[in-house]
């Protein structure tokens, strides 16, 4: 099975929301940077094999990178684009259910990124 290319979404260049709140959340928490790090790589290297309980698809073609420390569950949420891709388009922490308003900004990203993925893919290292 191929690697899965992993990329970020971004607005506009410099404006990259999962690349910025994972650098935040390295400052603030590297136990909880270290796994959410580690679900991205799992990501890159099962892709469309990543089931329960490290991924699980929301609605939409949109899916959900899981991570947990403690009480706190750490959401990255994506898109495949292609066969052997995938998009980070949002992150959150949450208590229960992702909220809708988190999975339709997603849903949006990935249109903006079907459009035009040049200008809306970045690719870094963490």
């Amino acid at each position: 099975m191929p690697r899965t290319s992993v990329s970020f979404y971004q607005e506009k260049p410099g404006e990259v929301p999962v690349w910025d709140w994972l650098r935040k959340l390295r400052k603030e928490d590297q136990k909880a940077f270290a796994k959410c790090v580690r679900m991205v790589q799992r990501l890159a290297e099962l892709g469309h094999e990543l089931r329960r309980p490290e991924a699980d698809y929301l609605r939409d073609g949109i899916y959900e990178l899981r991570a947990r420390k403690g009480h706190v569950n750490y959401r990255i949420l994506y898109f495949f684009h292609g066969r052997n891709a995938a998009v980070l388009t949002h992150s959150l922490t949450k208590e229960k259910d992702v909220p809708a308003r988190d999975i339709d900004r997603a849903i949006e990203r990935k249109e903006h990124c079907m459009k035009d993925s040049e200008a809306h893919t970045f690719y870094g290292e963490l």
